[in-house]
């Protein structure tokens, strides 16, 4: 039974990507990106985590890379950080000043347009919806999307990974650091 469990991960983790590509999107402006993180992937993923960590003195990063070498399957997605032209002001700025702000020495560059962000938070619940309706546990992580963008793992100013794991247990919920 349990060597049917890779084969279900990757199959989960396609239709997870499928759900983030058609979710609803601002002004039908689709700026997001999916990519699916193999075994050899997840351990450069992990060990990207660790750098951080490292880097920033930030001990759960640990925690969590070691979720994403447990995972049975990551799911990224990252969504590209751009004015839409609605000059709403969300992002404190106007749409067409907004990109004469943006700060690229940051983990993730800012301010965000805050249509852009709506889509990769609806693109990302359609991901764990469809994750959930497959009995796949996951949690949604900035840690291992920040590693991602860093790797080149998957496009996007901003990215979110969503590891899934079908396990006895879920792996994401009683987490020690």
């Amino acid at each position: 039974m349990d060597g049917m469990i890779p084969s279900a991960a990757q199959t989960v983790a396609e239709l997870m990507c499928a759900s983030a590509r058609t979710a609803p999107k601002a002004k039908a402006d689709d700026t997001i990106h999916v990519a699916i993180v193999d075994a050899d992937g997840r351990q450069r993923l992990a060990g990207e985590m660790e750098a951080i960590a490292e880097e920033k003195g930030w001990k759960y990063y640990y925690r969590d890379a070691n979720n994403v070498r447990e995972a049975d399957c990551v799911v990224l997605i990252g969504v590209d950080n751009r004015e839409v032209g609605l000059h709403c002001g969300g992002c404190g700025y106007d749409c067409d000043t907004i990109m004469e702000h943006i700060n690229d020495e940051t983990d993730f560059p800012g301010p965000m347009c805050i249509f852009k962000a709506i889509d990769l938070g609806i693109a990302l619940s359609s991901a764990a919806k469809t994750a959930s309706l497959h009995n796949a546990d996951n949690r949604m992580m900035y840690t291992a999307g920040l590693a991602a963008r860093r790797i080149g793992a998957c496009k996007g100013d901003v990215v979110v990974a969503l590891p899934i794991a079908f396990k006895g247990k879920n792996i994401f919920f009683d987490r020690k650091w």
